[in-house]
């Protein structure tokens, strides 16, 4: 499955694919859904001002526009955004996805004084989704989780955000990042449920997974939980030790083990 770029040319990098707003044509994007509803999960919109410059509301709203026919989500990417993070939520619909949500400053889910911005705590009550999305580059740091998670603002669900660069940086593996919020008191079965049942839930094709029920697909991920001293390090180096880390033990896939790479 996949969520489809409002901008015509997929991800720019470096330089941003939503400096020209004809890029973001809300006919062609719907054309491009319709043609391949099946694999189409929603749409996907980066926020960050060196993506979009001004252009960066009217990107999600025509987001917003070519979703509306087909019911399905938006997510967007944030971080050192050119818009208030209040301007952005209020074009949120319930279900959509906010990415990167312990993004520094400017225009993060906190305020200059580090309180949690009000329009955040509503947009998650009104539906919205906040996935973590760990990143290598400008999309989380320690100071921010923290703050965050001390006023009671966790993630809805994990993703790690790969690219060819997380295996060498602080991304490592999905269970790394998994493990990164026992130390901001996450449970292990909120942690596990941020991983797949929440994470199911956010788009109707995956209604069926991230579940052991019975008559479910017998996809599981088996690990183990191991207590000690773990290094886990944020997008700008930043390091800090924690006391647990889970670790892939072994994986089942349509009911048959799969061997190791």
């Amino acid at each position: 499955r996949l969520l489809v770029n409002i901008a015509r040319t997929g991800v720019v990098s470096p330089g941003g694919e939503l400096h020209d707003l004809n890029l973001a044509n809300v006919d062609l994007a719907r054309g491009a859904i319709a043609r391949h509803r099946d694999v189409v999960a929603g749409l996907k919109v980066r926020m960050s001002k060196d993506v979009t410059d001004d252009n960066d509301l009217e990107c999600l709203r025509r987001a917003q526009e070519a979703a509306a026919p087909f019911n399905l989500p938006v997510m967007i990417h944030v971080g050192q955004n050119n818009s208030p993070m209040r301007a952005i939520l209020a074009l949120l619909k319930r279900g959509d996805i906010v990415t990167h949500l312990y993004a520094p400053p400017p225009y993060s889910i906190l305020d200059d004084k580090g309180n949690l911005l009000p329009e955040v705590s509503a947009a998650r009550r009104r539906g919205v989704i906040f996935d973590f999305g760990n990143g290598v580059n400008g999309h989380f740091t320690w100071d921010m989780a923290e703050k965050a998670m001390k006023q009671g603002f966790w993630p809805d669900t994990f993703s790690t955000d790969w690219s060819t660069a997380s295996k060498t940086t602080g991304v490592v593996d999905f269970p790394n990042v998994m493990s990164k919020f026992f130390m901001y008191g996450m449970t292990l079965s909120q942690v596990i449920a941020c991983a797949t049942v929440n994470a199911a839930r956010v788009f109707p094709c995956f209604d069926d997974r991230g579940t052991l029920n019975v008559g479910a697909p017998a996809d599981v991920a088996i690990m183990e939980l191991r207590t000690g001293e773990f290094e886990f390090v944020d997008n700008y180096k930043g390091k800090v030790t924690g006391k647990q880390r889970l670790f892939p033990v072994a994986t089942v896939l349509n009911g048959k083990r799969v061997a190791k790479a």
